[in-house]
């Protein structure tokens, strides 16, 4: 029998109905506690156009009726109860009977924070209790994590990074831990960026279509198992960025779709509650009580699991009213604009509480379009993010590097218009997923050319990429050149790396990523214009360019010339800010990169020729097809 019980205050309920909840997951959902000496659960859900709300499960047989919730005499829409000698690990949901339509439904727990393994579909009663050990990590991580630290991202599928050979299943979680870490230490990143953690019913989605917007998904293993996985990279100096999913979730009917008999957490007008392009409802962020559940979300995984970022996928979805609709299908908003003033609001309340709560974390942007101010502070009418990806970066670079060489020299503008727009906002420059699946292959197999062609350019493009204004992100299995497109059902082609090829891409993302993290040059100005300088990008009949990266000391330089043909070019002059020796400290065609040795042997002297601009120049052997990194002398 539910005995009367109750977790929720009557503060809880005002902050709910404000949209100014930021803890609700203390609150709502399933917690195992005490009440008059009892040992049982707590249960709240928000369903206030239901009629009768019970809590069924395995442990009375999935009969409605056997414990059912009382609705709170407060008008919030709360149901709340107590069952007693209930705890951990019972399987569990809501039926929820409506006051409408006789509608009558089975739902999963919004809150829940472990779920049965998919394709099953209920929720679990789970205590989250977990002896952190990593105080130090926590205490220090803003060093890690401000604009002007060196921050290099490897992005990760959890379910196929590493399969157990000879094995049909996924690694878990503490399986992942070491293996994960030491790879990440070995190749030198400072973060991982975990594409959706959050429980999924569809795993094809790749966790983009969340149901379970407080739980880890339970395909790799516990909620402390996970825990177990954060800690681990913590504690050997790894950054955690999660992707968050706020802008839509799926349309499963034991979801969050039409949950009490009404469009509750989705719109209720047709041209705002579907998603054409995912086929999935859109969150109603005009209602407070589901700003109050998204923001709670948010800060759930940073206070709970120690995250350190947030990355907030398809935000441009949410900005924009008229997103992947035609005339017609959208309403402008009251000043008869198309931008999303409701997801405006949600998405700087969000950022402030993150920020005010967690001063010491990341927010990253997905955003695809030219909105202004994404990064820019919420106090001067900014997003308030803290990075955004560049996606206009991304897709030029691509599209460059796919042309044939001969063909470069038409289009420059597709390598230097980026730096129009480098410094309007923070950047991460991305090589993300989304451009190695559905047809588009693996990043090397977008190279034209032959292998050794293919695996120049590459080598090529993340040299031009570390180099670049902006952090850096790398999607798993580009840093060994992997050539299948990936696949999220098999695990990436580690067996590449007993071939030299390939080994010689990974060790040259690896001196990409220590020359990055140890110059402050190449990344305390990221989002500064003095932290950039062209030397020459009028060179379009070689297709040759040249820039300086400057740090804020005067010593801190590093010169850049790229060579996006494969004819050599000997006694190449490029101006420089001073004279005396400059070292070359990376070469993309190195032989232990598996490139042709061409070089400069260890550097240049600086001769008092002029050349652009510049009262000293390097007489310089430039490699096909690839970039050469100067440092002068003591610097």
């Amino acid at each position: 029998m539910t005995k009367t019980g109750t977790l929720v205050t009557d503060y809880d309920v005002y902050l709910f109905r404000q949209g100014n909840h930021t803890r609700l997951y203390e609150r709502l959902g399933a917690h195992p506690a005490v009440a008059d000496g009892v040992q049982g659960t707590f249960f709240s859900v928000w369903a206030p156009n239901a009629a009768e709300v019970s809590v069924i499960g395995d442990f009375n047989g999935w009969k409605a009726g056997e414990h059912p919730l009382a609705a709170r005499g407060d008008n919030s829409g709360i149901w709340e109860g107590f069952v007693p000698e209930l705890g951990q690990g019972a399987l569990y949901k809501y039926q929820i009977r409506s006051r409408y339509r006789d509608y009558c439904v089975e739902k999963g727990d919004p809150f829940a924070r472990f779920w049965e393994v998919p394709p099953k579909t209920a929720s679990v009663v789970w205590d989250l209790s977990y002896a952190w050990r990593d105080r130090s990590w926590m205490r220090c991580r803003e060093e890690a994590n401000t604009p002007d630290a060196p921050i290099s991202v490897y992005e990760v599928h959890l379910g196929s990074w590493r399969m157990p050979e000879g094995e049909r299943r996924c690694t878990s979680y503490r399986e992942l831990a070491t293996e994960l870490a030491d790879h990440l230490l070995e190749a030198g990143f400072t973060h991982v960026e975990f594409l959706p953690v959050m429980e999924h019913p569809l795993y094809a989605s790749w966790g983009y279509q969340t149901l379970g917007y407080f739980a880890p998904t339970s395909r790799y293993g516990t909620p402390q198992d996970f825990m177990h996985l954060v800690e681990h990279l913590h504690l050997r100096g790894i950054g955690v960025i999660l992707d968050w999913v706020p802008s839509h979730f799926p349309s499963d009917g034991y979801g969050l779709s039409y949950f009490d008999g009404t469009y509750l957490y989705e719109h209720a007008l047709p041209g705002r509650r579907y998603h054409p392009e995912w086929k999935s409802y859109v969150f109603n962020l005009a209602r407070n009580e589901v700003r109050s559940f998204l923001i709670s979300s948010a800060v759930f995984w940073l206070e709970r699991y120690h995250a350190d970022g947030l990355r907030v996928d398809a935000v441009s979805s949410m900005l924009y009213l008229d997103y992947a609709r035609s005339a017609g299908e959208w309403t402008p908003n009251v000043y008869g604009g198309r931008e999303n003033l409701e997801a405006m609001t949600f998405l700087r309340k969000m950022n402030d509480t993150v920020h005010a709560n967690f001063p010491d974390v990341l927010v990253v942007a997905e955003e695809a379009t030219a909105w202004p101010g994404v990064t820019a502070p919420t106090a001067t009418g900014g997003l308030g993010f803290d990075l955004k990806w560049n996606m206009g970066w991304m897709h030029d670079a691509l599209d460059y590097f796919a042309l044939d060489p001969v063909f470069r020299k038409y289009r420059p503008d597709l390598l230097t218009f980026s730096i129009w727009y480098a410094f309007s906002e923070r950047y991460v420059l991305p090589l993300s997923h989304d451009e190695v699946v559905h047809e588009k292959s693996a990043l090397v197999g977008k190279m034209p050319g032959d292998e050794w062609r293919k695996r120049a350019n590459l080598r090529l493009l993340y040299g031009y990429m570390f180099t670049h204004p902006g952090k850096k992100l790398l999607f798993m299995g580009g840093e060994f050149g992997q050539w299948s497109e990936w696949n999220h059902e098999t695990g990436l082609e580690w067996h590449l790396l007993q071939y030299a090829p390939h080994q010689g891409i990974l060790r040259w993302v690896t001196d990409l990523n220590r020359l990055y993290r140890r110059e402050p040059a190449l990344h305390e100005r990221d989002a500064e214009p003095a932290g950039f300088e062209w030397v020459d990008f009028s060179d379009v009949e070689k297709s040759v360019v040249s820039y300086l990266r400057r740090g804020r000391s005067a010593d801190d330089v590093v010169l850049v010339v790229c060579n996006f043909t494969p004819v050599p070019r000997y006694n190449y002059r490029v101006g420089v800010p001073f004279g005396g020796f400059w070292k070359e400290v990376l070469n993309s065609d190195a032989v232990e990169y598996g490139g042709s040795g061409v070089g400069n042997l260890g550097g240049v002297e600086a001769e008092r020729v002029a050349a652009h601009g510049r009262s000293c120049s390097l007489p310089l052997t430039l490699p096909p097809l690839g970039v050469v990194v100067f440092l002068p002398e003591g610097a």
